[in-house]
C-alpha cells in the first residue's frame, strides 16, 4: 500500500455492506440482459464467490486450485475492462476514473503475484488474501456506485460496442470457460 493509499485510507472510511448492496442494486437496474454492465456485475459475483472458495478451502492444496481459478477470473475480467471499459470511461470525459481503475487493477495483480508465493498453509496467506479481497471489493464498489453508471447514457450504438468488445476481451483471455471450469472448478 502507498503512502497516499494509507493516508486516503485512514481518512476516508470504508462503505459499509449495505452501501454495497445498494450500488450493486443501482447497477443491476441499470444494466440491461446481456450488456456489458451485466456482464461485469456478473463478473463481479464470480470474483466474490471465487475469494470465499479460497477462503473456505479445507487444505492448502485445494486453497491453491481455488487460488488459480480465482486469479483466472480475475485477470480474464480486468483485462475486459482495461481494454475496453477504462478507455471508453476517458474518452467520455471521465479520465480520473480510468486512471484510479487501471491503478487499482494493477495493484490487485502486483498482490496477486505476491500471494502466489506465500504458503497457503500459513496465516500470512489468509491475511495477504483478505487484503486483496478488501481492495478489490471497494474496486468493485467504486465502478458500480458511479463510474461504470456514466457510460450508460452513451448512445446505443456505443452501447452495443462496449457489449461485443467486453465479451471479446473476456472470452480472448478466458478462452473456453467449460475447459477451465472442469479443470479449476468454482468459477461459473
Amino acid at each position: 500500500m502507498s503512502m497516499l493509499e494509507k493516508v486516503v485510507a485512514a481518512v476516508t472510511p470504508a462503505e459499509s455492506g449495505t452501501d454495497r448492496l445498494e450500488a450493486r442494486a443501482k447497477a443491476r437496474a441499470s444494466a440491461k440482459p446481456g450488456d456489458w454492465l451485466s456482464l461485469v456485475l456478473d463478473h463481479h459475483t464470480r470474483i466474490e464467490d471465487a475469494f470465499a472458495a479460497v477462503r473456505g478451502a479445507p487444505a492448502a492444496a485445494a486453497r491453491l486450485t481455488a487460488l488459480k481459478a480465482l486469479g483466472l477470473i480475475l485477470t480474464g475480467h480486468s483485462n475486459a475492462e482495461e481494454s475496453v471499459i477504462y478507455p471508453a470511461l476517458a474518452r467520455s470525459g471521465h479520465k480520473s476514473h480510468a486512471t484510479a481503475g487501471y491503478e487499482e487493477q494493477a495493484q490487485a495483480k502486483v498482490d496477486m503475484s505476491e500471494l502466489e508465493n506465500l504458503d497457503p498453509a500459513e496465516p500470512e496467506f489468509l491475511d495477504k488474501l483478505d487484503h486483496i479481497r478488501s481492495a478489490v471489493v471497494h474496486h468493485m464498489y467504486e465502478e458500480e456506485h458511479d463510474r461504470f453508471l456514466d457510460l450508460k447514457s452513451l448512445p446505443v450504438g456505443e452501447q452495443e460496442q462496449l457489449t461485443r468488445r467486453y465479451k471479446e476481451e473476456f472470452e480472448r483471455y478466458m478462452g473456453n470457460e467449460a475447459a477451465a471450469k472442469a479443470k479449476f472448478g468454482g468459477l461459473s
